[in-house]
Formats: C-alpha cells, sequence, structure tokens
C-alpha cells in the first residue's frame, strides 16, 4: 500500500507529462491501417546513408516511451561516439490495442497476426530489406517474425527465447551456470505472475477497472517493472510517464487482449520452426533464455549474448548493452 500510494502521489503532484510528451514528439509519428487496424508508429530516419532498416517492437505494460534512449544512438551512431558505419532507419510501432493504435478492429491481434502486419508496414514504407528486435511482448512477434520468414527479413535480434525443458535425456547438462541461476528469477515469476494469468484468460473482467480508476491501473502495470513486491529498482519518473500514455489513451484494458489472444494459439511460444538469422540478448534481472532449448525451434542462432547487467526493460535500464548488441549482430547479417 504504502509503495502504490507514493507512485500516486507523485503521480499527481510531481509529474511533468508535457516534458515526456514534448520528448515523444520530437520524433515523426505516423498512423496507418493496416488489416482493418490503426497502426501507430514512429519513423526516425538516419543522416546517415545506406542506413539499415529496423523495426523495434516493445511489449506489456510498455510503449514506444521504452525505446526513446537507443532511438538517437541507433540512428545518429556519429554523433554519439559510436561508428557511423553502421546506422539505422528505425520503425518503432504500438502494438494493437496500445497506445495510439486503437482500438483494437476486432478479436484475433496476436503476435504472428502482428508480425505479418509490421512485415506489411515496412515494405509500405519502401523497406524491402530489414531487421526485427524486440523484448517481452516484442520478443513474442520478433520469433513469429522469423518463423513467417518473409522475404527482405534479413535476421531478428531478441530479448527473450521463451523455451523451457521438454524432459529430453541429457539436456540439462547442456545448461550454463548463468542460465541454471536464472531458473531462480523464472520461479518467482511463476509464484507472482497472476497478472499473465488474468490476462491469458478473462482480460475484459479486469479491464473494466483497468479504465475506470488510475490506481488500479498504475497498480496493475507497476508488477512487472518493480519487481512484484516495489523490490526492483527502476526510474519511477519513466514509470509514470508509461502508465500516463496507458491512462490517457485508456488502453489498459485493450493492451491485455494481447494475452488472452497469444494463449488460444501458442504464438510467440510454440515451437514452429525459425531458421531466420536470430540474436539473443539475455540480461540477468529478467527470464534468462536457455540456449540448448531455444536451439529447438530456432537453429540459426549466430549470436548469444549473456549480458553483465540490466533487466526485462534493457533499452530503458541498459540501453548501451542493448545497442552495442544490436549493431554487432546486424552489421552481422544486413
Amino acid at each position: 500500500v504504502a509503495f502504490v500510494r507514493a507512485l500516486a502521489d507523485q503521480w499527481l503532484h510531481d509529474f511533468d507529462w508535457r516534458a515526456h510528451e514534448a520528448r515523444l514528439n520530437a520524433y515523426p509519428q505516423f498512423t496507418t491501417v493496416i488489416d482493418g487496424q490503426t497502426i501507430h508508429f514512429l519513423h526516425v530516419k538516419s543522416p546517415e546513408a545506406n542506413a539499415f532498416p529496423l523495426i523495434l517492437t516493445h511489449g506489456w505494460p510498455s510503449s514506444v516511451a521504452e525505446f526513446l534512449d537507443v532511438i538517437g544512438p541507433l540512428t545518429d551512431p556519429r554523433r554519439h561516439g559510436l561508428d557511423p558505419s553502421l546506422a539505422f532507419d528505425l520503425v518503432i510501432p504500438s502494438l494493437p490495442g496500445y497506445g495510439w493504435s486503437t482500438p483494437l478492429s476486432g478479436a484475433g491481434w496476436e503476435a504472428s497476426r502482428v508480425a505479418a502486419a509490421w512485415d506489411t508496414l515496412m515494405k509500405r514504407l519502401g523497406y524491402r530489406r530489414y531487421g526485427a528486435q524486440g523484448g517481452d511482448g516484442g520478443a513474442l512477434v520478433g520469433r513469429e517474425l522469423g518463423i513467417l520468414a518473409p522475404e527482405g527479413l534479413a535476421g531478428t535480434h531478441l530479448q527473450q527465447i521463451f523455451a523451457f525443458p521438454s524432459g529430453a535425456p541429457g539436456e540439462m547438462e547442456k545448461v550454463t551456470p548463468f542460465e541454471m541461476a536464472g531458473f531462480a528469477n523464472l520461479d518467482k515469476f511463476q509464484k507472482y505472475s497472476g497478472y499473465a494469468d488474468i490476462q491469458s484468460k478473462r482480460p475484459a473482467t479486469m479491464g473494466y477497472g483497468l479504465v475506470d480508476s488510475p490506481v488500479a491501473l498504475l497498480a496493475w502495470n507497476a508488477e512487472l517493472f518493480f519487481g512484484f513486491e516495489g523490490d526492483q529498482d527502476y526510474d519511477r519518473d519513466r514509470y509514470l510517464a508509461q502508465l500516463s500514455i496507458y491512462w490517457f489513451t485508456a488502453t489498459g484494458s485493450s493492451a491485455a487482449e494481447f494475452y488472452f489472444e497469444n494463449a488460444r494459439t501458442g504464438a510467440g511460444y510454440r515451437e514452429l520452426p525459425n531458421t531466420v538469422p536470430t540474436a539473443v540478448a539475455v540480461f540477468p534481472d529478467d527470464f534468462r533464455s536457455v540456449r540448448a532449448f531455444a536451439e529447438r525451434s530456432t537453429p540459426n542462432i549466430v549470436q548469444w549474448t549473456e549480458m553483465p547487467r540490466g533487466g526485462h526493460f534493457a533499452a530503458t535500464d541498459a540501453p548501451e548493452l542493448l545497442v552495442e548488441d544490436m549493431r554487432r549482430f546486424f552489421a552481422l547479417v544486413r
């Protein structure tokens, strides 16, 4: 209660939405309609010639604002002291039902359908060859893009591959000490992640509270950012900016539908083959993907990085590590 009271008090009395709004509005934004659904996206072009197109996908309870710290280094590396030979044109869409990609046009917007929409978006923008990156729900979409393997997809960079033990003889012998330690993170998640169960089964019932009460939305969305019990550090002002996007667009309920739709089809989790070149960046304060499990359906993993620090929202809490890893991977596959 004390944690939620403190966050609510900060949101009400000591939060400058206009500053965050201005930062977001510094970048060109657009909407388009794909498969009947309004899609909002940032489109930030690099000043460098021959920049490589890259689509970045957020998850829940995040938004396009998650990527604000990586836009500059990726699009304008020269200005940020990085080698300018690899720069990116960025496309950063809001998932259907999130932020300004609303209202939901209907049922069925799970990760594989979003992946197909993202391919349409990139080609509509004139990009015939491109890469994809994402974490959380964005990792589900990235994995489905690899399964879809549309013409022109050069590679996918993922922060998670959600693969688990199959019971095959000897598979646990391949697990590294870093990966083994990560099972403690998984145990904690399974113990506390009631939000995932509810959003996968009955999201609309909870949804009434999420669009009716700002404090209900604040508490519901805070768990994944702050470690379920408020025991993880995350910039509270940055969290409130993300929260404000959900509140102002009344998308607390429609965002939850993504879980429901993925649960119906298994999208993002199903072990269909993905042979597209893939990179996995594993952050210690997050679900730690296990390479031996991931390779069952993702045989073309060309880069696997066990990060020294960072968590679930790495674009915010470890942006320089994420940028470096993305640059290394896409230099290989572009």
